[in-house]
């Protein structure tokens, strides 16, 4: 097990030593963005731009801690490893390192389609771990529905649909290396569907096989688990989900890896809250790098955050034991962000816990 390198105490630190550590080409894939990186920019600026109230002198904090119920489950804060594409690139262990890490710290993970660890083997390796399964929609509904039934044949207690992504983002630093996954990396998961069909136009290739809304509406009736919708930016498409039928959504810019120039998620969050009324579950990432965020977060609307890229970050630097001590960091954050700001559960943490100029 690697050891944490002294003077650590905080995610940017595992940053600076990730990038140390990790050779040219794969820190540009890790740490890009699309195109001009705006949206990857802002949003780390809005979540900076909320401001805290603090309170003083509360009374009752003693007993406080930040627990979270999500979908039935409850999690030592509000929080899941979110669905980090091929995690072997930044330790062998991958994806295996990061559950591990997670069920000792008490948080969920999601698992994505594109790990670099089979489904099985995440279950495997830690069974009692609160596990998600993130859903990249295959080019036809049989391959699409055969992943869903190895998720839940393997105890995933949740699908987690990603629509923001049906093709990659302009991504001109991984262009700029000739990115390419090294040996012994790959989408295992997929290894035994057929390749999806190759072209060059957007339009006439790849948006011909990306999913709409049928493919959710169909999805919704395939499977009794709990169905969540990542990637929402807009309050509309956040009622249709809704309609359809979906038992969460994920407010998600993919990080700003996706699509340049969109507001951070923070800014659209309060609007998707009230779109959907106060008991629809929500997650929210993009730019979650503090346990301050988190209660932003939480006070904006959110029922939970997903954390990216720092997860890769921490897991290239340390290993397992990375990851853990990066998820304790937030939650050491977390609740001495609650306690000054007089909030000794996160139910107590909304809008007015913040301030209004």
């Amino acid at each position: 097990m690697t050891a944490i390198p002294a003077g650590i105490c905080s995610l940017s630190d595992y940053e600076y030593y990730a990038q140390q550590a990790l050779s040219q080409s794969t820190w540009a894939y890790l740490s890009g963005a699309a195109m001009d990186g705006y949206t990857h920019r802002r949003n780390r600026q809005k979540l900076d731009d909320v401001l805290l109230q603090q309170r003083i002198l509360c009374e009752g904090m003693g007993q406080g801690d930040c627990q979270q119920t999500l979908l039935g489950r409850t999690l030592a804060l509000p929080l899941l490893i979110a669905p980090l594409a091929y995690q072997k690139l930044a330790h062998p262990m991958g994806e295996l390192a990061s559950v591990q890490a997670a069920a000792a710290q008490g948080v969920g993970f999601c698992l994505s389609t594109l790990a670099s660890s089979t489904i099985e083997q995440v279950a495997e390796v830690s069974p009692k771990a609160e596990r998600w399964f993130q859903l990249y929609c295959q080019p036809s509904r049989e391959e699409t529905l055969h992943l869903v039934r190895r998720a839940e044949a393997a105890g995933y207690s949740a699908i987690v649909v990603t629509a923001d992504a049906p093709i990659n983002g302009v991504r001109n630093a991984e262009q700029r290396v000739n990115f390419m996954l090294p040996e012994g990396v790959s989408a295992v998961n997929l290894a035994e569907l057929p390749k999806p069909q190759q072209g060059d136009s957007v339009f006439a290739c790849w948006m011909g096989q990306a999913p709409d809304w049928n493919t959710l509406s169909w999805l919704r009736k395939q499977t009794t688990l709990p169905l969540l919708l990542k990637g929402v930016m807009h309050p509309d498409d956040a009622v249709r989900a809704v309609a359809l039928g979906v038992d969460g959504l994920v407010v998600s810019n993919h990080g700003g890896r996706v699509l340049d120039s969109q507001p951070a998620t923070i800014e659209v969050l309060p609007r998707i809250r009230q779109a959907v009324g106060p008991n629809l579950p929500i997650l929210l990432d993009s730019g979650i790098r503090r346990g301050s965020d988190i209660f932003k977060a939480i006070a904006l609307g959110a029922n939970a955050v997903l954390l990216g890229r720092p997860v890769f970050y921490a897991l290239a630097v340390a290993g397992p034991l990375g990851v853990a001590h990066c998820l304790r960091i937030l939650r050491d954050e977390l609740e001495a962000t609650m306690a000054l700001c007089g909030c000794a559960s996160i139910a107590d943490i909304d809008s007015t816990k913040l301030f209004h100029p």
